[in-house]
């Protein structure tokens, strides 16, 4: 099978990077800065086993390619907000021996949240999810850092919205085969999404006001994943439960630190710093708010906390520029004005 990564950002290009290490044919596609970096220099990687490049070919786009193959196997790695213009994109894209890429190939969503796979079902007909646990960082064009140790990454997969296939195990084979990643397939793969959103509540607040570290920032963080769980369990959505997934993951992804490359917060802090004018918010917390107005249960902390990273990214605001104490007020002025509404 062929890979084509859909997105080679800091998840996209681990991921891409791993399977070609381990022999597999690797397409990647990026847009702007990344893709003349990855077109000219190749994809450097820094992992904890050393710096790695790799010169493989990279497109903006399905025409590049022409007709797409058969075995080919398409996983988008885009940030959510996205998603929709990547689908526009290679849904239609012809395949070798007839059809399109929306009717023939299979379509994994790498990506925080829920949304994505969501979007996608309504365009490709095979469409899997993939619950990415995968400390990675965007450091510059061209270059991505993944800092976990002894694993790069642990990915759950299954087809969505339920089940498994052979499709789904052979990916997992191949990924797992490449020694960096373990690759649980499993048929209820949105309860280890949901959980991973639980964790991913606390982006914005990182994004916003810094590394969630002291006493104020726990204590916030454990209200909003609160807030969210109690959301969760009034639409009757299940999810891993945090000693499952400690279970799990034990001590397989430890971050070690890498030279030249500071890992300094997750996927929201990284849209901030590198200016990109937008950033996730609206499939983390602000899948929690959607939830909430359908079944009735008020989220004033995770509202928030989407209103405030949308803010700091249209006005290109540096990460962590709110102080916790300045959030930690706001927040309990949205959960008392809701109380007295």
């Amino acid at each position: 099978m062929r890979y084509i990564i859909i997105g080679a950002g800091a998840v996209g290009g681990s991921i891409g990077g791993r399977l070609a290490q381990a022999g597999h044919e690797v397409v990647l596609v990026a847009r702007g800065p990344q893709h003349a970096a990855l077109r000219d220099g190749g994809l450097r990687l820094k992992v904890p086993d050393g710096e790695y490049t790799y010169r493989l070919q990279t497109v903006e786009g399905p025409g590049e390619l022409g007709e797409l193959r058969a075995d080919d196997v398409l996983i988008i790695a885009v940030k959510t907000q996205d998603t929709v213009s990547a689908l526009q994109a290679w849904g239609p894209a012809p395949v070798a021996g007839g059809g399109t890429a929306a009717e023939r190939l299979p379509l994994f969503c790498a990506q925080n949240g829920v949304e994505g796979q969501r979007l996608a079902l309504r365009v490709f007909r095979r469409v899997y999810g993939v619950c990415v646990w995968l400390p990675s960082t965007f450091v510059e064009p061209g270059v991505v850092s993944a800092a976990g140790a002894p694993l790069t990454g642990i990915l759950h997969l299954g087809r969505h919205p339920h089940g498994t296939d052979e499709t789904v195990r052979l990916v997992a084979a191949d990924l797992e085969k490449t020694g960096f990643f373990e690759t649980p397939v499993v048929p209820d793969v949105a309860r280890w999404q949901y959980a991973k959103l639980l964790s991913n509540l606390g982006n914005a607040l990182e994004a916003v006001a810094g590394p969630i570290a002291g006493d104020e920032a726990v204590a916030l963080y454990a209200r909003v994943r609160a807030e969210g769980e109690v959301v969760l369990d009034a639409a009757g959505i299940a999810y891993a439960s945090a000693e499952e997934q400690k279970a799990v993951r034990g001590h397989k992804v430890d971050l070690l630190p890498l030279d030249g490359a500071p890992r300094g917060g997750g996927s929201s802090w990284q849209s901030l710093t590198r200016g990109t004018g937008t950033i996730e918010a609206d499939h983390l917390n602000g899948e929690i708010a959607l939830l909430g107005r359908l079944h009735g249960v008020p989220t004033p902390l995770n509202e928030l906390l989407q209103r405030l990273a949308n803010t700091f990214a249209r006005e290109r605001r540096a990460p962590g520029s709110m102080s916790i104490g300045e959030l930690v007020r706001l927040a309990d002025d949205a959960v008392a004005f809701v109380q007295e509404t």
